[in-house]
């Protein structure tokens, strides 16, 4: 990396919050409503990153596409009303968000959630005044894999993408951050699948906790 970066972006879910419980919660109270068995956190927790999509299709695999997709509005009303609850920040979070502090930084936040619910996400965890973006799915037409959210957020923060580093748990994030011309960081304490592989998405970097960021030779200035 020829210059050190000077902000931080992050994914939301499953890479600064673990938030399946919360989103567990609104699932079955979904599936609550159809008169059906709840389905086990651990579950759910593998497909979180991928969206309120995917959790209700492993909840109601016996549903079709349509049926499913007609229950996403209630999906994202149950979770509106809960949505800061059971969910906490991963390991280490806390103290890679001070260290990115510390160091002069600036972070941000740049997720395929729905923005209003994103930004309540980041009201609950106290963090209105500490993230310098917050850019959500529907923020603009496009998300990732594509760039659009991560160009905005520069431009929001007066930064070019190769001042940035971007943070995330899914193929996806990757995706969006080489589109963009960020570097690429793989949150592997985040969300996947058991199929999922992180070493073939391509990210320039990879790490298990945290706090390794804070601490890789070269990544972040001292």
């Amino acid at each position: 990396m020829p210059t050190p970066p000077r902000a931080v972006l992050f994914d939301l879910d499953g890479t600064l919050v673990d938030s399946a419980p919360d989103l567990c919660n609104a699932v079955n109270r979904v599936v609550a409503d159809l008169g059906h068995a709840p389905v086990p956190l651990a579950r759910l927790r593998e497909v979180v990153s991928k969206g309120g999509r995917a959790m209700l299709a492993v909840a109601l695999p016996q549903l079709s596409d349509d049926e499913r997709l007609a229950l996403l509005p209630s999906f994202l009303a149950y979770y509106a009303q809960a949505l800061a609850v059971d969910s906490v920040v991963f390991e280490g979070v806390a103290d890679l968000l001070a260290g990115i502090e510390a160091r002069g930084l600036r972070w941000g936040i740049v997720t395929n959630k729905p923005e209003y619910l994103a930004r309540g996400v980041v009201e609950g965890f106290g963090w209105s005044q500490r993230s310098a973006v917050l850019i959500g799915g529907d923020t603009l037409p496009r998300h990732k894999p594509d760039p659009d959210q991560l160009l905005l957020a520069c431009d929001q923060m007066g930064l070019l993408p190769a001042d940035v580093l971007y943070v995330g748990d899914d193929l996806r994030d990757v995706q969006a951050a080489r589109a963009a011309g960020m570097v690429s960081v793989a949150a592997l304490w985040g969300y996947r699948e058991p199929h999922d592989d992180p070493s073939t998405w391509g990210a320039d970097h990879a790490f298990s906790h945290a706090r390794e960021l804070l601490s890789a030779p070269g990544l972040l200035p001292p």
